[in-house]
C-alpha cells in the first residue's frame, strides 16, 4: 500500500479545528455557540403550536438542547439562524447550544460518542448513521416523522433519502438530490478567446492558454477529500455513469476499464496543470477566493455555491457540462451527473435527557432549514415541499440547472452519502494522491483495489 495523503483526521480530542467543504471559514468545535445572527429581514415569523411531551416543557422550565451542526458560511448560517428565530416562537422554552461541526469525516462526533458526550441533536452522514446504529447511539425517528407530518411533506423523489438500509428513519434530511457543478468564469474565457471545453482536447488547450497567462485553470480545495473524490468522479462518469456510487455499492470494480481510463485521464490533466500545484493543501476559502477574484478560471463545487458565485461574479459565471473524450461522449454524458442524495440530516441521541423533545425539535429545525434554503438561498433542491417561494428570482445558473434536471438519467454520490466506510476513506485519500501528482493512475487503481479487497 502506497503512503496516503489523509483527509483531516483528529480523532483524539473534542476541540478540533478544521475546514468546511461547502463553507467558507475555519470551524472550531466548541460548547459556546456563536451569537445567532438576525434572521433575514424578509422572514415572516411563524408561530406553530407544538406541545412537547416533556415535564420540563409543560412546566415552563427552560430546556437547553445541544446541537452539533455546520455553521461557517451563508449556506449554513442563514438556515441555522432562521431556524433559531422560528424555534423561539414555536418552542419558547427551548434554547439551543450550538457546537460547530468540525469537517473531519465525523471523527470528532465519533469521539464525543465514545466518551459519552454525544450532543442531543447532531448532523449525521450516512456513514455515521450506520456506525451509530451498531452502537445504539442514534434514535429511531419513525413515529416522530409520522406525528409531525414530516413524511407528508417529503417530495416523492426524496422519500428514499429518509430511510436507512434497515427501513428505519434515523435522521431528518433537509437536502434533496444535489449535484457537483463545474463552474467557469465566462469573462476569462471570452478575454482569452476560448470556448467552453466539450472534449478533453478542448480542456487541454484551455489549460495551456490559461497557464501561459498566469491564470490557474481550475482551483481545487483538495485539502478536503470529498472535493478530490468529486474531481475523479466527474471524470469517471464520462466513462462509467455509475461513478463512485457503483464502486461503493460493489456493482463495479475500480479495475474495470472505465475507471482505469478515468484515472489515466485525470493523471494526464494533472500533469498538464489543470489544478494549482498546492491543490491538496488548499482549503475552501483559498480556492474559492482564487475563483471569485479571477485568479482561477474554473471551480468544482456543489450547486449550493450558485448563490455565492452569482453574488461575486454576476453574469460572468456559469456552469458547464463535464468535458468528455469526444463530441459524441460529451452529448451522451450530459444526462449523467456526479452528486446525488443521501439519508444525511439531523439525528438525535437516544440517551438524551430530553430525547423525545429533541426529536421534535430536530424535525422542526429540518423544516426551517428547507424553508430558508428556498427563500433566502434560492435553492429549490431541498427534501421537503415547504410551500415557500424565493424572495427574488432564481439565479440564472439555478434556472439552468432546474431546466436540466428532467433530462438527468443518473447521479452518483457525494462522499458523505457513501455507505461503505472503507471505500469512503480510501477514495478520499487516494484521490488526493492522484490530483497531487504523487500517485500515478496505476498506483491509484492498485491502492483502491487493495483497499476494496
Amino acid at each position: 500500500m502506497k503512503k496516503r495523503i489523509l483527509s483531516t483526521l483528529m480523532c483524539a480530542t473534542v476541540a478540533v479545528t478544521s475546514l468546511i467543504g461547502c463553507g467558507s471559514t475555519e470551524a472550531q468545535t466548541t460548547t459556546d455557540a456563536p451569537a445567532a445572527t438576525e434572521a433575514p429581514a424578509a422572514a415572516e415569523t411563524e408561530t406553530e403550536e407544538k406541545a412537547a411531551d416533556t415535564t420540563a416543557d409543560a412546566s415552563g422550565d427552560k430546556v437547553t438542547l445541544s446541537i452539533y451542526t455546520q455553521y461557517a458560511d451563508d449556506d449554513t448560517k442563514v438556515p441555522y439562524d432562521y431556524a433559531v428565530e422560528q424555534l423561539k416562537e414555536a418552542y419558547p422554552n427551548v434554547e439551543l447550544n450550538l457546537i460547530v461541526q468540525a469537517q473531519d469525516d465525523g471523527q470528532t462526533l465519533k469521539t464525543l460518542a465514545a466518551t459519552g458526550q454525544l450532543p442531543d441533536i447532531y448532523q449525521a452522514s450516512t456513514d455515521l448513521i450506520n456506525t451509530f446504529r451498531e452502537s445504539n447511539q442514534i434514535m429511531v425517528l419513525n413515529d416522530v416523522a409520522k406525528s409531525t407530518g414530516f413524511l407528508d411533506k417529503l417530495y416523492d423523489a426524496n422519500k428514499d433519502l429518509a430511510y436507512a438500509e434497515d427501513g428505519n428513519i434515523y435522521a431528518f434530511p433537509f437536502s434533496g438530490q444535489e449535484y457537483v457543478l463545474w463552474y467557469y468564469n465566462k469573462a476569462l474565457f471570452e478575454e482569452n478567446g476560448l470556448s467552453v471545453p466539450e472534449t478533453y482536447d478542448d480542456l487541454l488547450n484551455c489549460i495551456e492558454v490559461f497557464k501561459s497567462k498566469g491564470i490557474t485553470p481550475l482551483a481545487l480545495f483538495g485539502q478536503e477529500g470529498w472535493n478530490t473524490a468529486a474531481a475523479y468522479d466527474v471524470v469517471a462518469t464520462r466513462y462509467a455513469a455509475g461513478g463512485i456510487k457503483a464502486l461503493d455499492e460493489g456493482t463495479a470494480k475500480v479495475t474495470d476499464e472505465g475507471y482505469v481510463k478515468a484515472a489515466k485521464k485525470l493523471e494526464e490533466l494533472v500533469a498538464a496543470g489543470l489544478f494549482q500545484e498546492d491543490a491538496t493543501t488548499t482549503n475552501y476559502d483559498q480556492a474559492s477566493e482564487k475563483f471569485l477574484s479571477g485568479e482561477a478560471a474554473m471551480f468544482i463545487n456543489g450547486q449550493w455555491y450558485i448563490e455565492d458565485a452569482t453574488k461575486a461574479l454576476g453574469e460572468n459565471v456559469d456552469w458547464m457540462f463535464y468535458p468528455a473524450e469526444d463530441a459524441a461522449s460529451y452529448e451522451a454524458g450530459k444526462a449523467a451527473f456526479s452528486g446525488g442524495g443521501s439519508a444525511s440530516g439531523f439525528a438525535v441521541n437516544p440517551d438524551s435527557a430530553n430525547a423525545e423533545l429533541a426529536a421534535e425539535v430536530a424535525e422542526f429545525i429540518t423544516e426551517k432549514y428547507c424553508e430558508a434554503k428556498v427563500m433566502y438561498r434560492h435553492n429549490p433542491l431541498v427534501a421537503l415541499n415547504t410551500g415557500k417561494e424565493p424572495d427574488s428570482e432564481y439565479p440564472a445558473m439555478m434556472k439552468k440547472l432546474s431546466d436540466t434536471l428532467p433530462s438527468v438519467t443518473s447521479t452518483t454520490k457525494f462522499t458523505w452519502g457513501l455507505t461503505n466506510s472503507t471505500f469512503n476513506d480510501g477514495i478520499q485519500s487516494e484521490s488526493q494522491g492522484l490530483v497531487s501528482g504523487q500517485f500515478t493512475a496505476d498506483e491509484f487503481i492498485e491502492d483502491m483495489n487493495d483497499i476494496m479487497e
